[in-house]
C-alpha cells in the first residue's frame, strides 16, 4: 500500500504509534523536499501533543541519522569516545576534557556546533585562537586524530541534514520542547558522528534547556536508551546549571579559562566537572576499569602536565598559534570594559546563569541569528559566585567588548543576575545524578 502524509498525520493525531516505515517515509520525504512544510508542521504538532513511544523515538533518531553522511572512524585505532553537553552558560568542558582524555590514550574525533542565543558554541570559542582551523577535510581530521589523538571541527552540512531542516521548522512552530524531538535531534547527530561510546552532560537549572531535575532525568534516560540500543556505550551525567560554569563567559575568555584549568589553576567547579567527565570517557574508552580509576588517570594527566601538552599539540595541529598557551595577549583584545559592583553587603545567594548568558550576548559574544557576526573578545568575567561574601563596592563581574553601548547594556543585565542575601546559602551538588 502506497503511503501518504495525510494518513500519517491523522494516525499520530489520533494518538497511535507510527511504524518504522512511516517515520522513514516522512524523514526521507521532508529532507528531499517532496513533503511540504505545512504537512511536516502538522505532524510535529501531533507528535508534540500525543508524544512518541520509546520505540518510535528510536525509529525517528535512526531515520534522521541515516538522512545524510555517517562518519567512518574505523581507521582510527582504539575506542573513540564522544562527549556532548546539552548546552549551558560558561560550559567550556570540551576544551578541557578533550585534551585530558586524549592524554590518557582515548581517541577524540569530535564535531561541535556554533553558539546561538545565550549559550556559546565550541567552534566559536576555538576560532578565537589565532589561525585555528575549525574546517578540515575528512582525511585531515582522521590524520590528526591518528597523529595527535584529538581533533575538534565544525559540523559538516551533510551530518543528519533532516535535523537541520526539522529544527528550523520546530523553532518557528513552537514544537521545540518535546522529549522525543529533542532526543532524536541530539542523538541522530551523535550517532552519525561515528564514535564508539558517548558521554552526555545533561544540564539542569535556570541556565539550561531542562530547568528541573525530573525533565533532565527523563531526557538523560531517553538519550542513554537510544545510544545503547544503537550499540554505543552511553552514559549521562546530570549536572547543575543554576549558575554559570567557571568564571568566564564568552569566546576567548572561555578558552583562556580552559588553558588555566589545564595548568591546574582553574575554578573549582569547572575543574571538578571536567575531571569527572574525563573519568567517564576514559572508562568508556576501556582505559580504566571504573569511572573512579578513569578520574584518577585524568587527575594525573592534569597535575603531570600531559593534558596541557596535548592542548598545545591540538592547537598547533589545526593551524592555531600554540603560544597562546603561555601568552594570553595573543587572543583578540577588547577595547572597553565595565566592572559591575555590589550595592549591598551579604552573600551571593543566587547567580542567574541565563541572565549572565544574555549579558555576554549583549556585549557581542553571542548571536541572535545564525548569520550574525560575533565579537570573539567580548564576554563576562565573574569575580564572585554563589556563597561568596560581598560588601558595598565589591566587584561582582567585569564585562568586556568593543562597543561601549553594548558593554554598558550588558553590565546592567549582569548586575540583575546577582541576588545578595544576609544568610550564606547552601550550595547544591554539581553532579546531581549519573544515568547508565
Amino acid at each position: 500500500m502506497k503511503m501518504n502524509m495525510y494518513d500519517i498525520i491523522y494516525k499520530k493525531r489520533e494518538g497511535n504509534p507510527l511504524s518504522e516505515e512511516e517515520i522513514r517515509f516522512f524523514i526521507n520525504g521532508y529532507t528531499e523536499g517532496s513533503i511540504p512544510d505545512y504537512q511536516a508542521a502538522a505532524l510535529l504538532m501531533a507528535i508534540y501533543f500525543q508524544k512518541m513511544t520509546p520505540e518510535e523515538t528510536y525509529f525517528l533518531t535512526d531515520a534522521m541519522k541515516n538522512s545524510g553522511d555517517i562518519v567512518d572512524l574505523s581507521s582510527i585505532e582504539g575506542v573513540k569516545v564522544d562527549k556532548h553537553s546539552t548546552g549551558g552558560v560558561g560550559d567550556k568542558t570540551t576544551l578541557i576534557v578533550g585534551p585530558l582524555a586524549a592524554a590518557c590514550g582515548i581517541p577524540i574525533a569530535k564535531m561541535s556546533g556554533r553558539g546561538l542565543g545565550f549559550t556559546g558554541g565550541t567552534v566559536d570559542k576555538m576560532e578565537s585562537i589565532p589561525g585555528f582551523r575549525t574546517t578540515l577535510t575528512e582525511q585531515e581530521f582522521l590524520d590528526q586524530v591518528k597523529r595527535i589523538g584529538i581533533s575538534v571541527i565544525g559540523q559538516t552540512g551533510q551530518i543528519a541534514p533532516a535535523d537541520k531542516k526539522l529544527y528550523a521548522l520546530r523553532d518557528v512552530t513552537a514544537t521545540v520542547d518535546n522529549m522525543s524531538l529533542i532526543t532524536s535531534s541530539i542523538m541522530s547527530k551523535k550517532l552519525a558522528a561515528g564514535s564508539d561510546a558517548i558521554v552526555l552532560d545533561v544540564k539542569c537549572g535556570k541556565g539550561a534547556f531542562m530547568e528541573d531535575l525530573e525533565s533532565a532525568e527523563e531526557l538523560a534516560k531517553a538519550m542513554v536508551n537510544i545510544g545503547n540500543a544503537a550499540g554505543k556505550k552511553t552514559i549521562a551525567l546530570i549536572t547543575d546549571m543554576n549558575q554559570p560554569l567557571g568564571k568566564a563567559v564568552g569566546n576567548s575568555l572561555e578558552v583562556i579559562e580552559s588553558i588555566e584549568t589545564l595548568r591546574g589553576q582553574g575554578p573549582e567547579d569547572i575543574t571538578e566537572l571536567s575531571l569527572e567527565l574525563a573519568g567517564y570517557m576514559i572508562y568508556c574508552g576501556g582505559k580504566a576499569h571504573t569511572p573512579e580509576e578513569g578520574r584518577n588517570l585524568a587527575e594525573e594527566a592534569l597535575t603531570g602536565g600531559s593534558a596541557l601538552k596535548k592542548m598545545r599539540e591540538f592547537i598547533a595541529g589545526q593551524g592555531g598559534n600554540p603560544h597562546v598557551v603561555e601568552d594570553f595577549s595573543l587572543f583578540p583584545q577588547p577595547s572597553y570594559s565595565q566592572t559591575v559592583i555590589s550595592e549591598e553587603a551579604g552573600f551571593v545567594a543566587s547567580l542567574d546563569a541565563r541572565r549572565i548568558g544574555m549579558a555576554s550576548q549583549h556585549a557581542g559574544a553571542g548571536r541572535e541569528k545564525k548569520e550574525d557576526d560575533i565579537d570573539l573578545s567580548a564576554g563576562v568575567l565573574l569575580s564572585k559566585k554563589v556563597g561568596d561574601e560581598v560588601m558595598p563596592g565589591t566587584p561582582l563581574a567585569t564585562v568586556y567588548g568593543n562597543d561601549p553601548d553594548r558593554v554598558k547594556k550588558a553590565a546592567e543585565e549582569a548586575l540583575f543576575a546577582f541576588r545578595i542575601s544576609k544568610e550564606k546559602p547552601e550550595k547544591g551538588p554539581l553532579i546531581k545524578k549519573v544515568i547508565q
